[in-house]
């Protein structure tokens, strides 16, 4: 039986000119944002304030974690050498300081879509030198010369989502992810370039535990990860995993307050808080 979302766990949707003005921009260049492609619950309070995450690489994903309602298949779509460019366009009609570029996980390309991820972030480098860019990437499957095109196009801060714990992950993502993998992915990207931050996330409420969950943030501070989000699971569609609990609140600062006792020098951690939720807020404070 599905579990009642409680009281916390309400919002309100938020339009607003400048939540139209977004959706404007975005539908002329055709671009795909996480905002919209994978549910996102704060969709409308982030395009409201004038911020939105790009979603690169087509709208199919080759991985078939159960916990995502982004579209899924063995194939991707072709790349867009204009999509570059386009999101670069974006970008400096919508006025960001701080840009975070995701995208789909494509297993289907030579190198993952790494160099397209990288021509991306130099496009906007092109335009604006000052422009903030965060790139929350797939894991490449660890490979070492796909991570090195992402750190050579010279981000700010290099995101890669642990998703869960370690004893989640069989039932929670797809066979090809791992959980000492996304470490890995972590660790060499700090390796690579050590002026990059790095950063990840967990989602709360798929049945793990409070040791369990300390267990993984000292896993990503070894990984030299430093900064952290914390959000609730929220099933996208009956085709989802069930949730198991809803975080409270209160438990979700006691997170916050561990995670920064541990070394973390920006924390997010609330019931809506997503990878790239207020993401500029993360490194600009």
């Amino acid at each position: 039986m599905q579990m009642t979302k409680p009281a916390w766990l309400k919002i309100r949707p938020q339009t607003g000119e400048k939540f139209r003005d977004i959706k404007k921009i975005l539908e002329d260049l055709k671009l795909n944002t996480v905002c919209t492609g994978a549910r996102c619950p704060n969709v409308g309070e982030c395009w409201s304030h004038g911020t939105a995450t790009f979603m690169i690489l087509g709208e199919v994903c080759t991985r078939n974690c159960r916990f995502c309602a982004v579209k899924k298949g063995k194939l991707g779509e072709p790349l867009d050498p204009t999509e570059p460019g386009r999101v670069a366009q974006a970008v400096v009609k919508l006025g960001l300081k701080y840009v975070v570029l995701t995208s789909v996980d494509r297993d289907d390309l030579t190198d993952g879509g790494a160099g397209h991820f990288a021509n991306c972030i130099k496009e906007i480098r092109r335009l604006d030198k000052n422009i903030i860019v965060e790139a929350l990437i797939p894991d490449f499957g660890g490979d070492e010369m796909c991570l090195r095109k992402i750190t050579d196009a010279l981000p700010d801060v290099v995101g890669h989502n642990i998703e869960t714990v370690e004893e989640l992950h069989v039932q929670v993502r797809d066979g090809r992810a791992g959980y000492k993998l996304s470490l890995e992915v972590l660790k060499k990207v700090k390796e690579m370039s050590s002026s990059i931050k790095t950063k990840s996330s967990l989602m709360l409420g798929l049945g793990e535990t409070e040791v369990m969950i300390l267990k993984t943030m000292d896993d990503l501070r070894s990984a030299g990860v430093s900064m952290l989000t914390l959000g609730q699971y929220l099933r996208p569609s009956t085709k989802q995993l069930e949730v198991k609990e809803y975080v409270s609140p209160k438990k979700f600062a006691f997170y916050k307050k561990r995670a920064s006792e541990k070394g973390f020098i920006s924390v997010m951690s609330g019931p809506f808080v997503r990878s790239s939720y207020m993401a500029e807020t993360s490194i600009l404070e």
